[in-house]
């Protein structure tokens, strides 16, 4: 288990990291400060000091592709991606038909100057076989929409063959057989990781208006005077704590992750960092939609966050399903 110090200049080290302002530069430093070794070592007890400083900094990694290789017990590393469920939902984004995959999903930044990706894919039985392929055997289309700056790409591919779990021509698909429990384990680890993204990027949007309502004066006070003004800030601060303790409650002892409580953790983050991001928007006011604060970055990254590996709306209601199904309810988290 990592002790307070080590993980203050772990923690110290990452926020260096992601003070970098392109991706690849920050890929180098992650690399430099051994993330990937951090996480062999310690598990998941360093994913909440990455992943909330990542989301604090509006920052860019491949840290995700890591974090889900390694939880399939796979070897993780600067030139291997992996392929996302597409946006809104978390079923394997590949399928194996007649000896071929099929691939539709989403890539992060790493996958342009990734040589492989992992593909999860389910065959005809339901099996699930996590496929190594070359990128340059799928199509790439880089998505715009809310926010650019995260990097995601569509990756598609059609009719590819593989061998030895690496996509060739020629032969059908072999890969590594994953069993549906180490996916779920994978799918509660990526969830966690969001949330924590999440609330970092949410305890930025909030000190951004908290800096604004000390700093903008009306009426001859500066606005944080104003009972409204406090409540939204308040309610803001609410919304944030009770995200990182669902989160910090989502790791049981022995550093397993609930799969039921991470899916918790990652709804009621997708749903309070909206909150978040509707105060401080009311807060800040007109200068939050100027592209030159900062607020709009991060209101833009916490609403494309909450849609991978599920976004809160879906989450919540195959949460729901689960409790009517089992007819029992989860432990409390500690809000």
């Amino acid at each position: 288990m990592m002790d307070t110090g080590t993980a203050e200049l772990l923690g110290e080290s990452l926020e260096a990291a992601f003070r970098n302002e392109t991706a690849a530069a920050v890929e180098a430093s992650l690399a430099e400060v051994g993330w990937r070794e951090a996480l062999d070592e310690e598990g998941i007890a360093v994913v909440p000091l990455l992943f909330g400083r990542q989301g604090m900094a509006n920052a860019v990694s491949g840290a995700l592709d890591d974090l889900l290789t390694t939880a399939l017990g796979l070897p993780a590393g600067p030139d291997t991606a992996f392929v996302l469920p597409e946006f809104g939902s978390c079923g394997p984004p590949g399928r194996i038909h007649d000896g071929a995959l099929t691939v539709r999903g989403l890539g992060t930044v790493r996958t342009a100057g990734a040589a492989h990706a992992v593909v999860l894919a389910a065959g005809p039985d339901g099996a699930l076989r996590a496929v190594t392929v070359e990128t340059g055997k799928l199509q790439a289309r880089p998505i715009g929409g809310v926010d650019p700056r995260l990097g995601l790409t569509a990756m598609e591919g059609q009719g590819l063959t593989a061998s030895q779990g690496t996509a060739s021509q020629g032969t059908a698909p072999q890969g590594t057989g994953i069993a549906a429990a180490a996916w779920e384990g994978a799918l509660a680890s990526g969830r966690l990781a969001l949330a924590h993204e999440l609330s970092g990027a949410s305890r930025t949007m909030l000190r951004l208006a908290c800096e604004h309502a000390v700093t903008r004066v009306q009426f001859g006070s500066p606005i944080g005077a104003f009972q409204a003004v406090r409540h939204r800030l308040a309610e803001s601060l609410v919304a944030v704590e009770s995200t990182e303790a669902a989160a910090g409650a989502a790791i049981e002892e022995g550093g397993e992750v609930s799969a039921l409580a991470a899916g918790m953790a990652k709804a009621l983050a997708g749903r309070n960092a909206r909150t978040v991001a509707r105060h401080c928007q009311q807060v800040l006011a007109g200068v939050g939609f100027t592209d030159e604060h900062d607020f709009h970055r991060y209101f833009r990254r916490v609403l494309t966050l909450d849609g991978l590996l599920g976004d809160s709306r879906t989450l919540t209601r195959e949460l729901g399903e689960r409790l009517l199904r089992d007819r029992r309810l989860p432990p409390p988290p500690p809000l």
